[in-house]
């Protein structure tokens, strides 16, 4: 594991792997760290592939620095495009899953000749209206009073700041066309409880480029982890990479 010092002095936790020109970069998601087996999958497959290949933590999570409430959606997109402008090496392929697929769509607005190509695993964009919706009245009154509340959901507590839905709202990905030509497949499992299956249509008709895919998956849920998820996961990587190759 290594660390990179941004600009703030703060260490972003990262492993990677060299290898040809392209390279994969997986994004975790809330509360989540780069450890997981999604992540670990991908980077076999990159290893196997002889591919570059980048997981990491954002700050306030896994080994990265900082408390998680102490971060917003801002902060962890400067993360990833400090992944992509200082780590990274040549095109990558994002790979965001549930609030990492906010994430990669924000870095592909901002760095898109860097972005070849996108998978989301059950991505999870603009989601700070529908997590404020869900605090309950002392939540919300704590938020407005302390800027600050301590929300419990699916057995995990952690800490949400007012700072973290004000800067979700300034993040918003899908108010506007996604200017964004490059493929994308966006993976759904129809027994997810945390994100509906109705985001990756919304994602969808807001992208401008034409080369969107939908792989909706009858028995997974949120995690997107089993042996199938996985093995759809690096199918996607190829179709993705084979579409790079063969545009050069």
């Amino acid at each position: 594991m290594r660390f990179y010092k941004n600009k703030q002095n703060h260490k972003i936790a990262y492993k990677s792997l060299k290898g040809r020109r392209l390279g994969i970069i997986f994004i975790h998601g809330l509360l989540s760290d780069m450890n997981g087996g999604k992540a670990r999958d991908v980077e076999r497959y990159a290893r196997k592939n002889n591919l570059n290949f980048i997981r990491f933590d954002c700050r306030g999570h896994g080994k990265s620095e900082g408390k998680f409430e102490d971060f917003t959606m801002s902060d962890w997109k400067k993360d990833l495009l400090d992944i992509i402008d200082n780590v990274a090496k040549g095109p990558q392929i994002l790979i965001g899953s549930s609030m990492g697929g906010w994430l990669m769509m924000l870095a592909a607005k901002a760095r898109p000749q860097k972005i070849k190509g996108l998978i989301g695993l059950a991505a999870a964009p603009d989601f700070g209206k529908d997590l404020y919706n869900a605090l309950n009245k002392k939540n919300k009154k704590e938020i407005s009073t302390k800027g600050i509340t301590k929300y419990t959901s699916n057995g995990f507590s952690y800490y949400l700041t007012k700072k973290f839905f004000i800067e979700a709202e300034k993040n918003r990905v899908l108010r506007k066309p996604i200017r964004f030509t490059k493929p994308i497949v966006l993976m759904h499992g129809l027994k997810d409880n945390i994100v509906n299956e109705d985001v990756p249509k919304k994602i969808l008709n807001n992208v401008t480029g034409k080369n969107v895919n939908i792989i909706y998956l009858k028995e997974s849920d949120h995690n997107l982890s089993t042996e199938t998820d996985l093995r759809m996961i690096t199918q996607s990587i190829e179709f993705i990479k084979n579409l790079i190759y063969k545009a050069k």
